[in-house]
């Protein structure tokens, strides 16, 4: 990734300092100007921001970081400016560092995980100079992961302020027909074709972007610089039968970007590679229609079918989608996503995420999803196959999230087959076959904080949850700031506890149309509706505020 003028004269000051402060100590550092580890903070979670970068030593000032509720969510398009950043945004107007302390000095081990706090795999290139970090300290005082909360406005991360597409090594910007073509580009920041405002078939055509680095990760993300085809500013572009290959960091193999830009691809196989490279990407109001596509990312933050800030609408019909890195669900969702009929596996990831108020509905799809791990090597961090959530990181709107599942197969081959949290939302199943890792089918929740989802002790879960002729089973585990509620209906047979533990979060229960629970163990909830005979207790009791009502 290439680096700016004024990161290389701030890592020529820190030497300096660095020299400076060996001199005035007679040759002895403290532990506060040159230890690689930290006892002071040892098995904590630092929020600092950079002053200095020396190779893989920061120095950094501790204090707070505050990010602000202003700023109005907006999903425009505009080709001038980007979509305005949803509240919360870290970036938004607002945000804050207020330091405190004395200042630090760290080194960033070969082995700590480095992300954004969007979830996005990072390095220590990607650290500059006023970056906001999360530094997460071992027990021994050694940093184990760091999570990148704010960027400067250049280079990096960090989003332009302006709309930054990059360019092209071909364009097209008039209506046309083209058959059997190849386009090429290995440039920086480049597209290897972008259809600018057209209406544009393309049958059989062949693109193929290697190499060329990306800036701008965020650029890459949000407006599709250095992808292998972008459409935008209102073209409608219909692929058929084409081959696209990306080998480039932000390698998005198709992406549409910005309102009144339509893509419809159907019958094509798409591969990326490299980290932030998507199969099918849509942002800024875009919309994007496939059908029977074959797609398989490689890389970290590459979902097969992945939207970012501005979302927009995805129609999905048929197919194969395949991720192999972490952070990388087959759906990443920013977006209102429809997908019938396909193959969705992640090897090495969560299923499905839905982030914000936005939704995933699924129909008859086989989804597979097997979350590798904790991707800030957090302990504390959940591991799950569908994830609905709130990372407050501006990409997308808060409000009201939606997964619905119709017939088809869930698979989990690691975690909880559901986790909220940091959002409300609903969930919605209906003669899905579901197959569980654990035995956890529901875990509403709050989280740590230390990724940036909303504040620790206030940034629980509000599920809806139901279920109709649907078989399922496994705890339910609600936390004391969240809240559930569930109805069966239909043939349902629920057999499982729900907060086997005691009563925690507001949790309701209502059972419709003969519709069954059967207990595996003691629950405790707060609201119970329906024939309390239809509860099949095997020995066990369900408590309503603690009286049993069975």
């Amino acid at each position: 990734m290439k680096q700016k003028f004024h990161r290389i004269a701030s890592l020529m000051c820190a030497a300096a300092l660095i020299i400076s402060l060996a001199g005035c100590t007679g040759g002895k550092s403290t532990d506060a100007e040159q230890s690689t580890t930290n006892t002071a903070y040892a098995g904590q979670t630092l929020t600092v921001q950079v002053t200095a970068v020396n190779s893989s030593t920061i120095m950094a000032n501790p204090g707070e970081f505050q990010q602000s509720k202003s700023g109005d969510a907006s999903s425009s398009g505009s080709t001038s400016a980007p979509p305005a950043a949803p509240s919360g945004d870290a970036n938004g107007p607002g945000a804050a560092f207020t330091a405190s302390g004395e200042p630090i000095t760290f080194d960033i081990p070969n082995g700590a995980a480095i992300t954004v706090q969007s979830g996005s795999s990072a390095a220590v290139a990607d650290i500059e100079v006023n970056s906001i970090l999360q530094v997460t300290f071992s027990d021994s005082g050694e940093v184990t992961a760091v999570v990148i909360m704010e960027q400067p406005t250049m280079g990096g991360f960090g989003g332009s302020a302006e709309v930054t597409n990059g360019t092209s090594a071909n364009t097209i910007s008039s209506d046309t027909s083209v058959s059997g073509e190849s386009y090429t580009s290995s440039g920086d920041d480049e597209n290897a074709l972008r259809v600018d405002g057209a209406a544009v078939t393309l049958d059989k055509i062949k693109v193929k972007k290697s190499g060329g680095d990306s800036s701008n990760t965020e650029n890459g993300d949000f407006y599709g610089q250095n992808a292998g085809l972008l459409a935008l500013n209102g073209a409608t572009v219909t692929i058929t039968g084409a081959t696209v290959n990306t080998s480039a960091v932000n390698g998005n193999g198709v992406f549409s970007y910005g309102e009144g830009t339509t893509v419809n691809i159907s019958d094509s196989t798409i591969r990326t590679t490299e980290r932030n490279s998507g199969g099918i990407q849509t942002t800024g109001g875009g919309t994007t229609n496939a059908s029977n596509l074959d797609v398989e990312t490689q890389g970290a933050s590459s979902a097969a079918i992945r939207t970012d800030r501005g979302g927009g609408t995805v129609r999905v019909n048929g197919g194969s989608y395949v991720t192999n890195g972490t952070g990388s669900p087959s759906i990443y969702s920013t977006a209102d996503i429809e997908v019938t009929g396909a193959t969705l596996t992640a090897n090495a990831s969560e299923a499905v995420v839905v982030e914000g108020k936005n939704s995933v509905s699924l129909t008859n799809c086989s989804v597979t999803g097997n979350m590798s791990g904790t991707y800030a090597q957090d302990n504390s961090e959940n591991i799950h196959n569908v994830m609905i959530y709130q990372s407050m990181s501006g990409d997308a709107d808060e409000g009201l999230a939606s997964f619905s599942m119709t017939s088809g197969s869930l698979t989990s081959k690691n975690g909880d087959m559901f986790y909220v949290t940091n959002t409300a939302c609903t969930i919605s199943l209906s003669g899905v076959t579901l197959t569980p890792t654990n035995d956890t089918l529901l875990r509403v929740a709050g989280n740590d904080s230390s990724r940036g989802w909303g504040t620790a002790g206030a940034n629980g879960g509000t599920c809806t949850f139901t279920a109709s002729d649907q078989t399922m089973s496994g705890a339910i585990i609600v936390d004391d700031i969240s809240s559930l509620a569930m109805t069966l209906s239909g043939s349902s047979t629920y057999t499982g506890t729900i907060n086997a533990s005691g009563t925690a979060g507001a949790v309701s229960v209502t059972l419709q149309n003969g519709a069954k629970w059967s207990l595996t163990g003691d629950s405790y909830i707060t609201s119970f509706s329906g024939d309390v005979s239809s509860i099949i207790s095997n020995g066990y009791h369900v408590y309503v505020n603690d009286t049993a009502i069975d």
